[in-house]
């Protein structure tokens, strides 16, 4: 059996999970439903960079949300005012958040526990008091309006079935990326800083390095998702990304579970559909949000999918690995 026919048949719940994905505008044809599996797909992506730095390296960072924010306001204003076509003002959104991680990661990473914390806190609300105070750059608390939609080499997305197959397209893009990067020597060195630091830099781990890059590559996907949320909604404001985000997106993480790929969609995914499920409760809604909040903690505090790996199997893109024999090794092939 060829190693292509293995990874497919490795992969066949995935692959199904991703057909009927890719069926639901033809299933569900009610608008609102349709916007509501949009937004799922927006969180999917920030979970998923959250959990680069708290998975996976270990760093618990609760400003993510400035990211998220940074790269709306640039995709908006690259596209309005600089008059750059969606498909380039995308990844220099992302380009941007990620300036801004780094400039962030070198100052941040000289701290260590409840310091870093509170200064991602930090550095959250200093971007939202940028983004309220700004009248000339970002219009204030009055935000901007009439963003345009998305316009892919001269095929505009207008309706909400185009919407969620561009969201569907970025989480897919998404995962497999993050994928390739969890299984690389930079996935592995990620994971040996979050075990054992010191162990990692006696091993020759350049811990600051990578867990700046780390924080690079969260700001990045992040800035993605915040330039898709700001053409998709097409109005933004600082409301939108308070602090407030970056607590949701943690408890997103630690109900699905961190430290793998699938446990952030899932929490993503579950978190959004609840209050949507209970909105007949009206205000009430939000009780029943924090009791299963409340409850995972207590019952299962690893989340949802924590502790395991459930990660892809694409072992289309792998390499085999070849063994190297040397002199005096003990168990050497025979003649």
């Amino acid at each position: 059996m060829s190693r292509t026919l293995r990874s497919i048949m490795a992969n066949s719940p995935y692959l199904v999970i991703i057909a009927l994905l890719a069926a639901v505008p033809a299933v569900i044809t009610n608008l609102y439903h349709i916007q509501v599996m949009i937004f799922i797909g927006i969180y999917i992506i920030l979970t998923l960079s959250l959990n680069l730095l708290n998975g996976y390296v270990g760093l618990l960072s609760i400003g993510h949300a400035a990211f998220y924010g940074i790269g709306a306001y640039a995709s908006a204003k690259l596209v309005m005012e600089a008059g750059l076509p969606f498909t380039l003002a995308m990844p220099c959104a992302g380009a941007v958040a990620g300036i801004f991680g780094y400039l962030i990661a070198k100052p941040t990473l000289r701290l260590s526990g409840i310091y870093m914390t509170l200064a991602t806190l930090g550095f959250n609300m200093i971007c939202f008091l940028i983004l309220q105070n700004w009248m000339s750059f970002t219009n204030g608390p009055l935000g901007i309006m009439d963003i345009p939609p998305p316009n892919i080499f001269g095929y505009e997305i207008e309706t909400r079935v185009q919407y969620y197959y561009l969201i569907f397209f970025l989480v897919l893009l998404t995962v497999v990326s993050m994928h390739r990067l969890m299984t690389c020597r930079f996935g592995r060195a990620l994971v040996s800083i979050r075990e054992n630091e010191l162990a990692a830099e006696a091993m020759g781990v350049h811990t600051t390095r990578y867990k700046t890059q780390a924080f690079v590559l969260a700001a990045f996907y992040a800035g993605i998702a915040g330039s898709y949320y700001a053409h998709f909604v097409k109005y933004i404001s600082p409301d939108s990304f308070y602090i407030y985000e970056s607590f949701i997106l943690l408890a997103m993480l630690a109900f699905g579970g961190q430290g793998n790929l699938t446990g952030p969609v899932v929490g993503a995914a579950v978190l959004i559909i609840i209050p949507e499920i209970f909105r007949f409760l009206q205000e009430y809604r939000m009780l029943v949000y924090g009791g299963v909040l409340i409850t995972m903690m207590l019952v299962r505090r690893q989340g949802l999918l924590g502790g395991r790996d459930y990660s892809l199997r694409l072992r289309w893109f792998d390499k085999p690995d070849k063994i190297v024999y040397t002199k005096g090794d003990k168990f050497l092939p025979t003649e």
